[in-house]
Order: C-alpha cells, then sequence, then structure tokens
C-alpha cells in the first residue's frame, strides 16, 4: 500500500555511505562473521587537538545561544547534530582514520556556520538544491538528536505541481562510522548531484552499525517522518507515497531485508544488496539449537520467515556471484520456492564478482525498479496476503492484526476486498481491526474463515481520522466489537493500532518506544543484588550511548508520573526502589525479603534476581521492565548484527556471578515467554 494509507501507517509508526568505496566495493567483506573491531586510534596532533576543543567550545556556546533565543526546535536541533557529532569523537576517542580530524574540524566550522544561518529560524541551508544536505530530528525513543542526509535534485521546488519518487538507502557496516563521519561523507566535498537526478535520496544513519535493528530500526522511520514533515512546509506533498523505494547493500542489504519484508506494504519495491535473511547459518560457531525461548525470538528478525510477504512488493535483489552473503538471497528464494502465489522478484546476479556493487549492476538494479514506478495508484491492492509472526510487525494493508492465538509461530492473513465484498482467510490469528478510509467504505457484512459477520466501524482508534472495525475470534468463532476499547478489557499481547502500543515482548521490544531509566534511591536487601542493579544500569547506559548513539538520563522515581506515557525501566528490589515496590502486587511473582517466586519456583532474595517486560499496572498501554537493558551486550554489538537477538524471552531469573572484567555478569537460572495473555504457560 503506497497511497495515503502509507503515509497513515508511517505516522503510527512514528509520528550507500560509510563501507563503501567509490567503486561499490567493501574492504572487510571477508570478515563478514568475524568481530568488527574497530580500527586502530590515529589521534591527531596536538595543534589539530586545540583547535578542534576550541572550535567545539564556541559551537556550544553557540548553541547555548540559540536556546536562550528560542529559536525553533526543529531548527536547533540541526545546529546541535554537529556539536553532538564533535563531543561524541572526542569523548569515545573514535580517532579512526587519519582524516578524523579533518572531519571534526569540517563538522564543527559547518555548524558554526548553522548557527549564524539560524539566526532567523529558519532552515535556510535546505534551499539549495543538487547536494546533499544533513538534516536532524530528535529521536521519540530517548530524546536523542540523530543525523541523516538528503539528495535534493536540482529541480526540486521549482515546480510546485510536481511530485517525486524517494529512495530511502541503508548503509553498509563501517567499524569507523561516527556522527562526523556520516556528516563528512555529505558534506561540501562530495560531487553533486547528476543533473538528470529525478528522485531524492534519503540516507539514514540508523545510529551506527546494528543492521537497523532495535533503535536502529526506529531510526529509519523517524528519519523518513522529518523529511516528509520538512517536504510538506517546503512543498505541498511533493513526495510520491506509492513511489518509495528501499535499498541498501551488505549490512544495509540485510537491514532492506528486514525492513522491507516486515512492512511490505510502505514500498514501491525494495533493493536487497547481499546482507543476511537468518541467523543461524550465518553466525559461524552458532549453537544448533538455542534455547527454546530464543529460538522462538529468531523469528521477530529473521527475514527469511517473512519470505511469503514478497507476495505484496516486488523486490530487486542483488548478489555477486562469489559473494558468501548471495546466501541472503538464496534462502529467500528456498523459502519461496514452494510458495505459488504470484511474485514480483528479480535476483541479479554478477558473473565473477565477490562482495561488491558496480555502477553498471546499480544501473540494471534501477531498470528493475522503474517497472515498479507506476505513475498513480488511488487505493490498496483488492488483495493482500501477509506473514507475521509477533505483533510488532502487524500492518497487513487492510488494517491491522491485533493478536495472535499463538506468538512466534506463523501466522497469515489473506484478505480479498473488492467494491462489493471482503473476504477474510486467517491462520494463528485472534483479532484483526479492519481500516475504513473514504476511497474503501467497510461492507456492513464481511466473510471471514467462512463466517459472515455484520461489522460497524468506529472512528474511535483513528481520533476521527479514520474508521476501524475490530473482530476477535473466541473458541473458533469471530464475532464483531462494539468498540475499540473493548480490546483493553483483557490481558493480552497485542500490536499497534493507531494510537495504542505494541505490548507483545520479549524486554529488548522496550526499547523501541519512549522509556525511562528509574534508579533505586535507598540500599536494597542484599548486597548482591544491589550490586548487580547498579553494574547492569551502569552497563546498560554505557552500552546505548556508545552502541545506540543517545545519552539515557536516569530518573527519579518521585518524579514519574502516576500514568507514566512511557516505558518504565526499574533497577533495584522492593526495598532500594519504590516503584518497584508499587507494581509488584500487580506483576505475576512474588518477591520479599525471605524469597523470591517465580513461574511457581521458590529461589533465595539473597541471591537471586528477577528480570522481566510486563504491562505496566500504572499504565498498561506501556510496559514496565525489571532490571535489564538489551539482553545482549558490547561483544554482539562488536560482532556480526546478528546476534542483536533476545537472549532472555519475556523473564527470568539470574544470579549475578561478578568477575572484576565483568561486575554485571549473571547465570541465567531460568528464563522463558510468558504466554498470549501475559501469565506464565501451563506446565505440562
Amino acid at each position: 500500500m503506497r497511497t495515503l494509507l502509507a503515509l497513515v501507517h508511517f505516522t503510527a509508526i512514528t509520528c550507500l555511505i560509510a563501507n563503501l568505496d567509490a567503486s561499490g566495493q567493501q574492504p572487510d567483506a571477508k570478515k563478514a562473521q568475524q568481530k568488527f573491531d574497530a580500527p586502530k586510534i590515529t589521534k591527531p596532533d596536538e595543534a589539530t587537538m586545540k583547535q578542534i576543543l576550541e572550535k567545539t567550545e564556541q559551537l556550544r556556546k553557540a548553541v547555548e545561544e540559540l536556546k536562550a533565543k528560542k529559536i525553533p526546535t526543529d531548527v536547533l536541533i540541526e545546529v546541535e547534530i554537529y556539536l553532538k557529532a564533535a563531543e561524541n569523537i572526542i569523548r569515545f576517542e573514535e580517532w579512526y582514520s587519519e582524516n578524523s580530524g579533518k572531519w571534526a574540524i569540517q563538522t564543527l566550522d559547518q555548524g558554526l556556520e548553522r548557527a549564524k544561518q539560524s539566526e532567523g529560524g529558519k532552515k535556510s541551508w535546505w534551499e539549495p538544491r543538487g547536494k546533499w544536505i544533513v538534516g536532524a530530528y530528535r529521536s521519540r525513543i530517548d530524546d536523542s538528536i540523530q543525523p541523516y542526509a538528503v539528495l535534493l535534485p536540482h529541480e526540486y521546488g521549482q515546480d510546485a505541481k510536481r511530485k517525486w519518487r524517494l529512495d530511502i538507502v541503508l548503509h553498509g557496516r563501517d567499524s569507523s562510522l561516527t556522527e562526523a563521519k556520516f556528516i563528512a561523507a555529505h558534506g561540501t566535498i562530495v560531487k553533486p548531484a547528476p543533473k538528470d537526478l529525478d528522485h531524492l535520496q534519503l540516507e539514514v544513519y540508523g545510529r551506527g552499525n546494528n543492521a537497523y535493528r532495535w533503535a536502529g530500526e526506529k531510526d529509519v522511520f523517524e528519519a523518513f517522518g522529518s523529511l516528509l514533515t520538512l517536504a510538506d512546509r517546503t512543498v505541498a506533498r511533493p513526495i510520491i507515497p506509492h513511489q518509495i523505494v528501499l535499498r541498501g547493500f551488505s549490512m544495509g542489504g540485510a537491514g532492506t531485508w528486514h525492513i522491507g519484508l516486515h512492512h511490505p506494504f510502505d514500498y514501491a519495491a525494495i533493493g536487497p544488496g547481499a546482507g543476511f535473511t537468518t541467523t543461524h547459518g550465518y553466525i559461524g560457531g552458532l549453537s544448533k539449537e538455542l534455547p527454546d525461548y530464543q529460538e522462538k525470538c529468531l523469528r521477530i528478525y529473521d527475514a527469511v520467515d517473512y519470505a511469503e510477504n514478497a507476495f505484496n512488493v516486488p523486490v530487486v535483489a542483488y548478489s555477486g556471484e562469489k559473494d558468501p552473503q548471495k546466501a541472503a538471497a538464496d534462502n529467500i528464494e528456498k523459502a519461496l520456492k514452494g510458495f505459488k502465489e504470484p511474485l514480483r522478484f528479480t535476483h541479479l546476479i554478477a558473473p565473477g564478482l565477490e562482495h561488491q556493487m558496480p555502477k553498471e549492476w546499480q544501473e540494471k538494479a534501477e531498470a528493475q525498479f522503474r517497472k515498479y514506478l507506476i505513475p498513480e495508484q488511488t487505493d490498496v491492492p483488492e488483495r493482500v496476503r501477509f506473514v507475521t509472526y509477533t505483533t510488532r510487525y502487524n500492518f497487513y494493508g487492510h488494517g491491522f492484526v491485533y493478536s495472535l492465538e499463538h506468538l512466534y509461530q506463523k501466522a497469515i492473513i489473506d484478505s480479498l476486498w473488492t467494491k462489493k465484498e471482503l473476504k477474510i482467510a486467517t491462520e494463528n490469528v485472534s483479532v484483526i481491526c479492519l481500516l475504513e478510509t473514504p476511497s474503501r467504505p467497510l461492507p456492513a457484512m464481511i466473510e471471514i474463515d467462512g463466517q459472515r459477520i455484520p461489522v460497524k466501524p468506529s472512528s474511535e482508534a483513528g481520533r476521527g481520522l479514520f474508521d476501524c472495525a475490530c473482530l476477535e475470534k473466541t473458541n473458533g468463532n469471530w464475532s464483531a466489537l462494539d468498540q475499540m476499547s473493548d480490546l483493553d478489557k483483557k490481558l493480552r499481547k497485542h500490536g499497534k493500532v493507531f494510537f495504542a502500543n505494541n505490548l507483545q515482548g520479549s524486554i529488548d521490544d522496550a526499547f523501541m518506544d519512549k522509556f525511562k531509566v528509574i534508579a533505586p534511591v535507598a540500599v536494597g536487601w542484599y548486597l548482591p543484588c544491589d550490586t548487580y542493579s547498579s553494574t547492569s544500569r551502569e552497563r546498560f547506559i554505557r552500552e546505548w550511548d556508545k552502541y545506540f548513539r543517545g545519552k539515557l538520563q536516569v530518573c527519579d522515581p518521585v518524579m514519574i508520573e502516576k500514568k507514566p506515557d512511557e516505558n518504565l525501566i526499574l533497577f533495584g528490589d522492593p526495598e532500594s526502589n519504590p516503584l518497584i515496590a508499587k507494581v509488584l502486587p500487580k506483576l505475576p511473582i512474588i518477591w520479599t525479603k525471605e524469597k523470591l517466586v517465580v513461574n511457581g519456583v521458590e529461589y533465595d532474595s539473597k541471591t537471586h534476581v528477577p528480570v522481566l517486560i510486563y504491562p505496566n499496572p500504572l499504565n498498561p498501554n506501556r510496559y514496565v521492565v525489571l532490571n535489564s537493558g538489551h539482553t545482549f551486550h558490547e561483544a554482539d554489538f562488536k560482532g556480526t548484527n546478528a546476534l542483536l537477538y533476545p537472549r532472555l524471552g519475556d523473564w527470568a531469573v539470574i544470579k549475578p556471578t561478578p568477575t572484576a572484567k565483568d561486575p554485571a555478569a549473571y547465570e541465567v537460572v531460568a528464563a522463558g515467554l510468558f504466554d498470549e495473555n501475559w501469565q506464565f504457560p501451563k506446565k505440562k
């Protein structure tokens, strides 16, 4: 779906650089499954460092002056991003290239120039055409400022009636990537756009190197949302919703595979080059069978499980014949071998080439994209067929999959919506919400799994903008709900519908939306647990800062509102953190000074700590998390991006085992997933 509904979906979700040299080659391609250690530090000489520090202070003062003048926030952050880039490269000692000092100075000079240009409260740097422009947005997740870059055609904006195609491009892995390098790669030294460029190009920073997972995934949508807002202000909706292409190579290819197949209705076509589409078979040395809860959570991001969604979006895949990462596309093709539905799937294979995508093959891919860029599209396809394993990914073109019968098992919704009727067939789906628009009204009667059901749309979900009708299956029979709010009467794992929030876990899911870290304010019951709480919290903050490029603010429990509008990440125990004590009676565990009871098993509170994610009793539309940040850590960030999968599911009991090298180390005593009603599964 690439029309008005595409914009609706983007709003609901939010509101090729670095790794590639001029030939399109990735220098470290043969290290695909090895550690991606950062390059050797090449710190600038003393005179250059002095200049960098002086200019950083100048820019810091300039930003403070702009804040005092209260210039518009969207203008200010596009100055602040230059300050952040300089500060990060200094404090992280990210001098990964002989050019790092030059990039830092270039970044600071551009930031100082922007500070002068912003005096009038306008983004005058967006006026030039035919060149790269660095933009920025403030993330909803952690309030951090993140960069992106846009290449505007020379004729962009000259004709207010003209609308433009947009390519969203995901970069490859680069262990030396920093904000400063990203900015430099799109600075004044870059060649201007070709005179005949006929589309916009958005390159996403993606918070560095994470294969566009977790916060990196949200970065793609938030960057797009920022550009869309800017574009709307510049020229009335100049971006054509049904002509958005998603593409990338290497790590960008992996990101394109997973985002394109998880969100198949958002793009006119996807162009994944190389990358990976599975966890098993890509990570060298990984156990053939992980714990059950980890195996299930692999289905969140393994793109091969979503291969059949190629039914809904054209795929133009690219591989070098001798590239080991050709397996990414091969795996998808293998998964589709028995799929009998029609596909628009092209796999371009460059004979004799390894991990590279030269210009001639980029042009061949472009020729394929153009086949799918239809001039006009007024509505979604009559038929959609969508596969998912989690309600994190639940938009199926005609509506939303609100909840599943069994999370992490294959769910299918096959929907045929003509002018006369709506017929739906489902597998492993328990609640769906049908989306009505002015161009496609809901019929009074629909057919779902052979049952005929009368429906009545409600504007409650879309707050008067769009109507939605919800259907629920109980004991095998479907019925229509009177109001969207009826869904809230039952505690269940569910996906996002308009302004509602995702609520399906696992623990790592809490960090894909706005969250706050809440620290203890007193001494806890036992020293080992206190120590683990503090060290794990510090590790989370440190790893988020370096690998997701955002500074987390630690909040005092007393500052949290009665109905918090963010996920709460609580560290400590009921004695040290009053918010834990407050929500504990409504969590499915018992935690006292004498004992800890989880999933019916009793543990010693002196030596064990509960970790879990659960609907927050203070606001059931948000999560509460106990004693955990991301469940993967620094070694995983440094390794292949395929390692960024959940390690603890929804809940765990851990035993702290601190060492001098890793004070936050622990042993997993028990772990698992809650059922679809947020309860411990019944023991067989």
